[in-house]
């Protein structure tokens, strides 16, 4: 029998994997975050008449075997998940192979599924081809968790989260209950988004994308990049050298595309964060920001971390390097926070422009080497509507 964490609920994560623009290894990750030197691109086919820079994954996906009982799921969604899963995929066939198929779930978040690989067809069909045929399968929401459930070969419990940029975030938190209920004896949870052209016109009506590289909490901020990544994790109970503690969650459900302006919604989901994990905030010794860079996002969170934080933790925001990954954002943010407890050496670099004076009292990182121990972190996850998290991540062995 091994021995269970002293924080109730907790799990471990046995296994992991992420790619991005930071890049495919923990190693990639480590070099992106602890250099100045922009991982975004410039793209000129996202945008009508524009070009835009943007959080890309470059390595080529067409090479991955797409099995027969997945082809009509198709998309660069579910290849990017497969991408990762690889990474890791013995490994978990091996740590599940005594489990029943029925007790392996699955938990994902995404936003955009496979919309990307529609967009043309769609413009077709709307300029009035109506032979062109739109496989709806790969863009619904659940096709990212049936192809991951088809691709393992699982029999769980398998659903896909859709809460915007709070999806994958809240895919830790549902497969901890579902650990924790004694529904699963294991659980892959993380998310999977792609670059599309429905989201960066979407954010670019709403004028909040970055005329440049995104700026987190600066005082010239004017939006955020938008970025692709998956990231994924094997969830269990037992014990492994960094645990998901806890999960704080809200709903202020102020405005479909701003958050309350006081950070209502953020400190609730911080503090109720440290209670399920039964810290005091004072132990989180690094932040991940969600950190978007837009105006009225960074200022709320500021104010909502000054709420629950007296002691001023070390803290950043990493989506000038990712760009803003949207429901995959809180995965990769994971994976993060994962290194850095892992490692104990260093933190990722908050952006190097200048710090709006607003918001300048708080300790940024601003060298990534540390002296110190980090024993606690905390990711926050905010989203369109109000859907708030925040995760707590731990060493295993404190």
């Amino acid at each position: 029998m091994f021995q269970q964490s002293q924080h109730a609920g907790a799990v471990g994560i046995q296994f992991s994997a992420s790619v991005s623009a930071l890049g495919k290894t923990a190693q990639d990750v480590r070099y992106a975050l602890t250099q100045t030197s922009s991982c975004l691109t410039q793209r000129d086919d996202l945008l009508l008449d524009q070009s835009c820079l943007v959080g890309a994954y470059h390595q080529d996906l067409t090479a991955i075997e797409i099995k027969a009982d997945l082809q009509q799921i198709d998309s660069r969604n579910l290849r990017l998940a497969i991408h990762a899963l690889q990474q890791i995929e013995a490994q978990i066939h091996d740590y599940t192979q005594a489990f029943p198929r029925h007790r392996l779930a699955i938990v994902v978040g995404t936003s955009t599924s496979g919309i990307a690989d529609n967009e043309q067809a769609l413009k077709a069909h709307f300029c009035g081809q109506s032979e062109q045929r739109i496989a709806h399968e790969k863009q619904e929401m659940n096709a990212l968790a049936q192809g991951l459930q088809r691709y393992l070969n699982w029999d769980g419990i398998a659903y896909t989260i859709s809460t915007a940029c709070s999806s994958s975030a809240k895919a830790f938190a549902a497969g901890q209950r579902l650990l924790n209920a004694d529904l699963a004896d294991a659980v892959l949870v993380g998310g999977v988004d792609s670059l599309c052209k429905l989201t960066l016109n979407g954010f670019y009506s709403l004028e909040s994308l970055s005329s440049g590289v995104c700026q987190p909490c600066g005082v010239r901020r004017d939006g955020i990049n938008i970025g692709e990544a998956a990231s994924l994790f094997l969830l269990s109970k037992r014990p492994s050298a960094v645990m998901l503690l806890a999960s704080g969650e809200s709903m202020d459900a102020w405005h479909i595309s701003a958050p309350h302006p006081e950070g209502r919604g953020a400190q609730q989901a911080m503090q109720k964060a440290l209670d399920a994990a039964g810290l005091l905030a004072e132990d989180i010794d690094y932040l991940n920001l969600h950190g978007t860079a837009t105006p009225q996002n960074d200022a709320m969170e500021i104010k909502a971390v000054r709420q629950v934080f007296k002691h001023q933790p070390w803290l950043s925001s990493t989506k000038h390097q990712t760009g803003h990954c949207l429901g995959a954002a809180g995965a990769v943010e994971a994976f993060i926070c994962q290194q850095v407890l892992q490692d104990q050496a260093w933190l990722p670099l908050h952006q190097a422009g200048e710090i709006d004076p607003e918001l300048a009292d708080q300790r940024y990182v601003e060298q990534p080497d540390i002296d110190q121990p980090i024993r606690y972190v905390m990711s926050n996850s905010f989203a369109f509507g109000g859907s708030n998290i925040s995760l707590i991540f731990g060493r295993g062995d404190i």
